[in-house]
């Protein structure tokens, strides 16, 4: 049996919850969000977008499953401290290679466990996201709460650059090659290339900080803008690449933080949301076929555009492809060609389904078809 030693939380607007050390021993500080899975909680503790943010899990039972090799989703865990409320006692599945707390303290990831983690999630509800501290080093509230105050806010922070590859590399296609696209390294998931190469593409993964000779020089059939951390209105060199690209009439598709980069790049702002979508479970319509997706979520930030028309831009005209049905966010951008042919798009959400639902696996094959359709049409001029 893990001894345990007390451990405090403390919100910057002065609640305050105490229970057990759960991983490192020691103190962190970021941004309290909660994560509405119940599944798949080692994608997201590796979830590069999770940089700098302490995650509370509203399911109460985590560590189940322990850890493995094969479904991290980066090089490492990400998330600045974790907070569960029923851990595991111990792993209790085939996959399993070590404990998810073995796991926590070997990589120096702060948590807190026994913690009343309903009561916590509706107080970011009610209040908003705000920054927090665990600590098993500090007993005093008020003196923890004045680090809180000190630390860095979510709104304005640069974060891409410091979770992406700094290095690029090459994710090969699987079988025949068919297409070759530059992915901008924004925080990207591992399964995010997979996807792509299942269907015939060679994924050139290139760091956040790339230009668009950068891009250009790998010879791209697209370009591909992944998930990451921070906040989009500080992403203007991923904004001016995209803008490049999108002046070469190079077929585009970007999720997440992509999706807001290329809100930006289209001339919309973007704004923070009060608390954030985050988990496996979120109602999302697409407003062209009316379908409604159960999809992945995680993001603080959103796209100002208009749900009620469309916009013109330098590069076409853009619309709302998706909503979220829970609060009307934008989901999903779409930029389409005098013709009405779709040139660009973007979601807000995560098709890759690492965790998560497999309703979206279809924006890959539409990823395909805009490569597909622009090739034969190059070919045609």
């Amino acid at each position: 049996m893990t001894t345990r030693t007390p451990a405090l939380l403390v919100l910057e607007d002065g609640r305050v919850f105490r229970g057990e050390s759960y991983g490192a021993a020691g103190e962190t500080f970021g941004e309290a969000v909660f994560s509405t899975g119940m599944t798949g909680y080692q994608e997201t503790l590796t979830d590069p977008s999770y940089y700098q943010q302490v995650v509370v899990q509203t399911a109460p039972h985590i560590g189940n499953t322990g850890v493995n090799d094969d479904d991290p989703e980066s090089r490492q865990i990400w998330v600045a401290g974790y907070v569960v409320r029923d851990p595991a006692r111990r792993a209790s599945s085939w996959r399993a290679t070590r404990g998810l707390e073995a796991e926590l303290a070997a990589q120096g990831v702060v948590g807190i466990s026994g913690v009343d983690t309903r009561a916590l999630t509706r107080h970011l509800r009610e209040r908003g996201a705000m920054r927090v501290g665990i600590s098993s080093v500090e007993a005093d509230a008020d003196a923890l709460r004045e680090r809180v105050l000190a630390s860095p806010q979510m709104l304005g922070a640069d974060l891409a650059a410091a979770v992406s590859t700094t290095e690029p590399y090459v994710v090969p296609a699987e079988g025949e090659r068919r297409f070759t696209v530059a992915a901008l390294d924004l925080g990207i998931k591992t399964m995010t290339p997979r996807r792509m190469a299942e269907r015939g593409i060679e994924v050139h993964v290139l760091p956040a900080t790339s230009t668009a000779d950068d891009v250009l020089a790998v010879r791209p059939d697209g370009l591909f803008l992944s998930n990451g951390p921070g906040d989009p209105s500080t992403a203007d060199g991923p904004r001016d690449v995209l803008r490049a690209a999108l002046e070469h009439d190079l077929p585009f598709f970007g999720i997440c933080f992509g999706n807001q980069v290329f809100g930006r790049a289209l001339g919309f702002g973007t704004y923070k949301l009060g608390y954030g979508h985050r988990g496996i479970n979120q109602p999302v319509q697409d407003r062209g076929t009316g379908k409604v997706e159960v999809t992945a979520h995680n993001h603080g930030f959103a796209v100002d555009a208009p749900l009620d028309r469309a916009t013109d831009t330098p590069y076409g005209r853009a619309e709302v492809s998706h909503v979220c049905l829970n609060d009307d966010v934008v989901e999903g951008l779409a930029l389409r060609g005098a013709g009405g042919e779709l040139k660009a798009f973007s979601v807000q959400y995560h098709p890759e389904a690492a965790a998560g639902p497999h309703d979206a696996a279809y924006l890959f094959d539409r990823f395909v078809e805009l490569m597909s359709v622009t090739q034969r049409t190059q070919g045609d001029g």
